[in-house]
Parts: structure tokens; C-alpha cells; sequence
């Protein structure tokens, strides 16, 4: 029901009933997750409410990517991820980066350059910028 989405509980019973729905359940919130304390779903609530209210903080990813890129664009995860990061961040070194979409800092994993450097092809090369080994929005 909830493959492939990560959130964040703090409760251990809700950690659990989130993982049996499939979700990836992280150990802290993060920039790019479901914080499903922050959600404040109204108990007791049916396995379609808790979606629903899950969808719709996905959703509001959805629309922070369209405000960021002035149009609606469907992107992998891995790039909508880095877009939405660099975004509430206002930039990040690249080890930091990577950290925060799950791989180690030291990595020899590509995963995440190959996400910038598509992103950059397909928005042009000013669109994430590397200033002083900080990764940042740049312009579209």
C-alpha cells in the first residue's frame, strides 16, 4: 500500500504498522520523507484515511516541484529528491548530499552525480550550480 515511500514515526507502534504497509520507515525525519508525527491524522483513523493524509504530503512535494521548475514535470525520484533537498536546504557539499538520500558520504556510488548531471541536461548546466563544492539551485 505504501511501497517505495519513506516516513518517519517516532512511535514505535506506528513504525511498525508503516512498514507492514510497505513504507521504508527511517530512523529520522529528513528533507525528503513523510513526517507522519507532523500529519496529526485524527485517531482512530482506516488504513485508506492514513494514505490519503500520506498522499497529500506527497502531493505537496508535487506542487514545491512545479513552484521550483514553473511547470508540472514528472522526474525520477532520485532527481525530484535532489531538487526538493537543494531547494529547503539552500544548498549542500556533496557528501552531505549524498547522506541525506540514504547512500554513505564516501560513497563510491554514482547514483547521485548522474542524477545532477541529468537534471543539468535536461534544465541546462546553470540549473544546479557547484559553488566552492557546495551543490545549489541555480537558474533554469
Amino acid at each position: 500500500m505504501l511501497n517505495g515511500i519513506k516516513i518517519f514515526s517516532s512511535d514505535n507502534v506506528w513504525r511498525q504498522i508503516l512498514s507492514e504497509f510497505g513504507a521504508e520507515v527511517l530512523d529520522a525525519p529528513d528533507v525528503v520523507g513523510v513526517d507522519f508525527d507532523a500529519l496529526e491524522i485524527p485517531q482512530p483513523a482506516t488504513a485508506m484515511e492514513i494514505k490519503t493524509a500520506i498522499q497529500n504530503a506527497i502531493d505537496g512535494n508535487i506542487h514545491e516541484l512545479h513552484k521550483i521548475l514553473g511547470r508540472t514535470v514528472q522526474l525520477p525520484v532520485t532527481q525530484a529528491q535532489i531538487v526538493l533537498l537543494l531547494k529547503k536546504t539552500g544548498g549542500m557539499p556533496a557528501s552531505d548530499l549524498r547522506t541525506a538520500m540514504g547512500y554513505s558520504p564516501n560513497a563510491t556510488t554514482h547514483t547521485v552525480d548522474t542524477a545532477i548531471y541529468q537534471l543539468r541536461k535536461r534544465f541546462g548546466r546553470n540549473f544546479i550550480i557547484n559553488d566552492g563544492g557546495v551543490y545549489k539551485l541555480g537558474g533554469l
